[in-house]
């Protein structure tokens, strides 16, 4: 065999088991970085529902308030510690809006849902 081939062989070797070894590399990072990604999508996921009722004339505050109401109302005693609007189901007109909270107690999470109509907000007793 020509010493042409040898090293031709020999770089060929070396460019596969770079490449693999990247691979590698790059799979466990992605792995590492995979919780932050998902809490990072989940927070702008988070913001653009927050942005998008603020910008329909939503108020945040009542919507956050009344969410509370019915917790309290249906889980008596039970300490929310947090409380995160997670999806905005707006409509046309007023009727048919719909904003879904979660929140937690460090436990587990319990869904609310208010529903709009021409009088305002109210919980779901539905959902």
């Amino acid at each position: 065999m020509s010493v042409l081939a040898i090293v031709l062989i020999v770089l060929g070797a070396l460019l596969a088991l770079l490449f693999v070894g990247g691979y590698i590399a790059r799979r466990r990072h992605d792995a590492q970085l995979a919780p932050d990604y998902l809490r990072h999508l989940a927070e702008a996921d988070n913001a653009l529902e927050q942005a998008r009722a603020e910008d329909r004339g939503w108020h945040r505050d009542d919507m956050e308030r009344l969410a509370r109401q019915a917790l309290e109302a249906a889980h008596p005693g039970r300490d929310f510690e947090r409380l995160h609007l997670v999806l905005v189901d707006d409509q046309p007109g007023v009727r048919a809006d719909r904003a879904h909270f979660e929140a937690w107690d460090g436990q587990q999470p319990v869904r609310v849902v208010l529903t709009r109509s021409d009088a305002g907000w109210a919980a779901d007793a539905g959902a």
